[in-house]
């Protein structure tokens, strides 16, 4: 496959950005100081065609291969955090949103917000109850009072669920500071799910734990068109504001001048 050029989506200036309730204003980081390293990772993901890029060939993990993100599955986000550490060094990161094909961890990338085994301890038993009560209500007829009894219960069943895996995410930001999600997720609406596992959370949890300063971010989308038609291979795009937005505020707040 032949790579294929950058191109900035938006305003071209901002990355990430999200209004900070403790400073009561809004808080951003801008894509400009890392193009050229989104430009690069790009290239690497298209040359290699795969994400374990960093193991031998015999070693690569199927599940990694980037051709399933031109097929029905369709692409996914990708990207990079230019940063300086305490000696004033430069450095870059990566991240790939959420997982990729079931997995979580792969080598060299940031790892996620939440410990992946609480979670997968927390939700194996819930979710294998909530299909459960899933095929029972299938074997009962449509209109029969036992329906809509089970599709309460998955309905509770469900929410509760969800309820403790967001508790499990605590957000840092540059003021060393870390709390639940829950609590710093701005608006009244319901929490995403997802919520924490884009691209620009998780590298800017992994820099504000590693005392890491942030320079810019850049988020890609590689592979197939997504099936709304907003992402495209390639485009470089602002963070979300459904799910980033509301609590990219927090994270970022540390990083102004005082």
């Amino acid at each position: 496959m032949e790579p294929i050029e950058i191109s900035v989506e938006g305003d071209g200036r901002t990355a990430c950005s999200g209004f900070c309730a403790r400073c009561g204003r809004a808080h951003s980081l801008p894509v400009g100081p890392a193009l050229a390293q989104a430009r690069e990772l790009l290239h690497s993901l298209t040359s290699a065609g795969r994400v374990d890029m960093h193991v031998n060939a015999e070693a690569a993990d199927p599940a990694l291969s980037t051709a399933s993100l031109f097929g029905e599955a369709r692409g996914h986000m990708f990207g990079v955090l230019v940063c300086r550490d305490q000696q004033g060094r430069t450095g870059v990161l990566k991240a790939f949103s959420g997982q990729l094909n079931g997995v979580w961890h792969v080598p060299g990338w940031v790892p996620p917000l939440v410990n992946t085994e609480e979670l997968a301890a927390m939700s194996s038993g819930v979710e294998r109850l909530i299909k459960r009560l899933g095929r029972d209500m299938e074997r009962l007829p449509e209109g029969d009072p036992g329906r809509a009894v089970l599709a309460a219960k998955r309905a509770e069943i469900s929410r509760a669920l969800m309820l403790d895996i967001h508790a499990l995410y605590r957000i840092p930001n540059f003021r060393n500071e870390a709390k639940p999600l829950p609590e710093i997720v701005l608006g009244q609406s319901g929490i995403p799910a997802g919520t924490g596992d884009c691209c620009a959370p998780k590298l800017l949890g992994y820099a504000a734990r590693h005392n890491l300063i942030p320079l810019g971010v850049a988020e890609f989308y590689f592979g197939r068109e997504n099936r709304s038609g907003t992402r495209r291979h390639g485009g470089v795009y602002t963070s979300c504001s459904q799910k980033c937005g509301r609590i990219l505020g927090h994270m970022l707040c540390g990083l102004d001048p005082a």
